[in-house]
């Protein structure tokens, strides 16, 4: 069962969410972080979050700001502000009674949520779905306008059917993140899923991650699976997996 709720960004727009609540007993709470430009609605958040509600696991999906049902500027946004919204997300879910222990983010998402770890609220445990180990991995997506943003200040950009403002701001944030400390200072147990035939985010981003975290850490390949999770049952598997190793680190 989806919840609507709304919760403040860092920079000040209302952003949009929906919790699923299970229908059974509550195993525990988390919060799930959406990839680059997607949306709480797209087919890894929405499934993944629906599956863990299923097994128990009541999920927060938000859009980020200036997507979906959320207020504010895309390019007003940033890693700095995923990351801290992430955290926002979670001091939410601890307001109203439903503290997070675990935190999932897919792709960008994923990036954003090794940052966000040791300063959200209640997480003990972190789950990464084809995420990259380096922010600036996105930028391959706005090449074509990357030379005119840094320029002008901003530029539009085209992507998925809408058009978005990138600004300058944006471009230096991302290029400025780091994660290796991040995930070296991790401190709670993490899961990493990825698919070896991932074209858009490689395996050896999931390489990357795993070599650089401490135990208990995990590694789980979701062979046959695209980038985005799309194609039948790829998510709703992830879910599982996620739910099943979770177990251990739920209140």
């Amino acid at each position: 069962m989806g919840e609507r709720v709304t919760f403040r960004s860092c920079t000040g727009p209302t952003l949009t969410g929906v919790v699923e609540v299970p229908e059974g007993p509550v195993r525990g709470w988390g919060v799930f972080a959406h990839g680059f430009t997607l949306g709480k609605d797209s087919p890894a958040a929405a499934r993944i979050c629906k599956q863990l509600s299923s097994d128990g696991i009541g999920m927060l999906r938000f859009d980020a700001l200036g997507l979906g049902a959320s207020e504010g500027d895309w390019g007003d946004g940033s890693f700095t502000v995923k990351v801290d919204d992430i955290v926002e997300a979670c001091e939410f879910m601890t307001a109203r009674g439903t503290p997070a222990d675990i935190l999932v983010g897919h792709s960008w998402g994923g990036a954003a949520a090794l940052a966000a770890a040791r300063r959200s609220a209640g997480v003990r445990s972190v789950v990464t779905v084809a995420a990259p180990v380096d922010p600036s991995h996105v930028e391959k997506h706005y090449d074509a306008v990357v030379d005119r943003v840094m320029s002008d200040g901003a530029a539009e950009w085209l992507v998925g059917g809408r058009t978005l403002t990138l600004k300058r701001a944006f471009v230096e944030d991302v290029r400025t993140a780091h994660l290796h400390d991040k995930i070296e200072d991790l401190q709670m147990p993490l899961l990493i899923l990825h698919s070896p035939t991932d074209n858009t985010v490689g395996i050896e981003n999931a390489s990357e991650i795993f070599n650089l975290a401490r135990h208990p850490r995990s590694f789980v390949s979701l062979e046959g699976s695209d980038h985005l999770l799309t194609a039948r049952g790829q998510a709703h598997r992830a879910g599982r997996i996620i739910g099943a190793w979770a177990d251990a680190y739920l209140e």
